[in-house]
């Protein structure tokens, strides 16, 4: 039998990172996951936006972290074939495993790694036993559940998930590469829908490495034909959905294996639990297209690590009044009820036909063209600034030259 503070089921985005913010709080941890090299996981692949990166700023390991992504400074925004923006950009693009294998990279004593699968969980009011494939025990005051998707061990504890929305929407995942030029013209680009007949809210491109990255994302059922024509033929698919898109891109062509993913809605219920406490995906998942997922792990880990794990262990017992409090989180509440409902908003101003998201979508067309005008005017004015004190510092040096040559 192993004994620690904390166990941590789970070695994703949302494992790894409450295992290396306890690690640094000097908490004694063991992170549980089967694998001791991270494989390929078609999830998170980039780390984007102001909020989203002060989230991650508040684990205390994105530093040292993004050091292994790529920044690619300015992300270009398009529609109908036209380019409305050139926007300075915080987009870090990374893959999946190499950001959890980064971010494992960064998890110190006393928290430790276990490599084997948890084929058991028991929960009480006082210590909580784990049993792993290999054999061995883990006794700990707190069990973190961080495992994503996987059911098994939360049904065994008697916690089920409601399905809000199947097949909410689809994430399909390949590298693109400019054909008969080294690079594309843009550093990372945000294309949208041109048409709310395709069920294509927008397509992100980004740099990872010296590859550039694509995301496109769908609201199509999990069996649609259109699927199977993305899988096999991207190019042309693509080309029938975004027909304007190569005004900006140019020719281009797919390469590797193109990866898609279904997501659903779902929340858990029966969590409220002695000894147990649930984060991520292993709580309730969001929808990809929105990019909140990472928003969501990350507010729940530091709140759960940087407020919560802290004053539940300077107390005796883990009972599930004390754990509600996590639950109970108004940071944490506000995420996931922000996440949500982004989750659908995103979806009706994509696909609805109605007048009101109709005039929603005419809006934000026009509000990208408009803060694109205003930021190229600024450029212009700025740079007409500088060439008129350039030819005035010029014009001086040029008198001041004749003057001490007539004397």
């Amino acid at each position: 039998m192993r004994y620690t503070d904390i166990a941590i089921i789970g070695g994703g985005l949302a494992g790894s990172t409450a295992a290396a913010m306890l690690g640094r709080a000097g908490i004694s941890a063991l992170l549980v996951d089967p694998h001791e090299v991270y494989p390929f996981d078609f999830r998170v692949e980039k780390l984007s936006g102001d909020t989203q990166l002060d989230r991650f700023y508040r684990t205390g390991i994105a530093d040292s972290v993004l050091r292994s992504a790529t920044h690619d400074g300015e992300n270009w925004i398009a529609r109908f074939g036209y380019l409305l923006d050139k926007k300075p950009s915080r987009q870090f693009g990374i893959m999946y495993d190499a950001l959890i294998m980064a971010i494992r990279a960064e998890i110190p004593k006393p928290a430790e790694l276990v490599y084997a699968k948890v084929t058991d969980v028991s929960t009480s009011d006082d210590r909580q036993k784990i049993t792993l494939s290999n054999g061995e025990a883990i006794s700990a005051r707190l069990v973190v559940l961080a495992n994503g998707l996987n059911v098994g061990l939360r049904r065994n504890l008697g916690i089920e998930r409601q399905v809000i929305s199947a097949c909410h929407s689809i994430s399909i995942g390949f590298d693109l590469a400019p054909v008969g030029r080294a690079a594309f013209a843009f550093p990372a680009l945000t294309y949208f829908s041109e048409r709310p007949s395709e069920r294509i809210p927008y397509l992100t491109l980004f740099p990872v490495g010296n590859k550039m990255r694509a995301n496109l994302f769908a609201y199509r059922e999990a069996d649609d034909p259109w699927l199977r024509e993305m899988r096999h033929k991207p190019v042309e698919t693509m080309n029938a959905a975004l027909p304007r898109l190569r005004r900006i891109t140019g020719e281009y062509t797919v390469s590797g294996e193109v990866k898609i993913r279904p997501a659903d809605l779902y929340v858990c219920t029966g969590y409220r639990r002695p000894g147990i406490v649930l984060v991520g995906d292993a709580f309730a998942t969001t929808c990809p297209v929105t990019g909140t997922g990472t928003d969501k792990v990350l507010s729940d880990v530091t709140q759960l690590c940087n407020v919560h794990i802290p004053a539940w262990l300077a107390t005796e017992r883990m009972n599930a009044a004390k754990i509600a409090s996590y639950y109970e989180d108004p940071v944490k509440q506000a995420c996931d009820a922000w996440s949500m409902a982004k989750a659908f908003s995103f979806r009706k101003v994509t696909l609805d036909r109605g007048i009101y998201w109709r005039t929603q979508r005419l809006a934000r067309f026009l509000a990208w063209f408009g803060e694109g005008s205003l930021r190229r005017l600024r450029k212009a004015i700025s740079a007409e600034s500088k060439a008129h004190a350039h030819s005035s510092s010029s014009s001086s040096s040029s008198s001041s030259s004749s003057l001490s040559s007539s004397a």
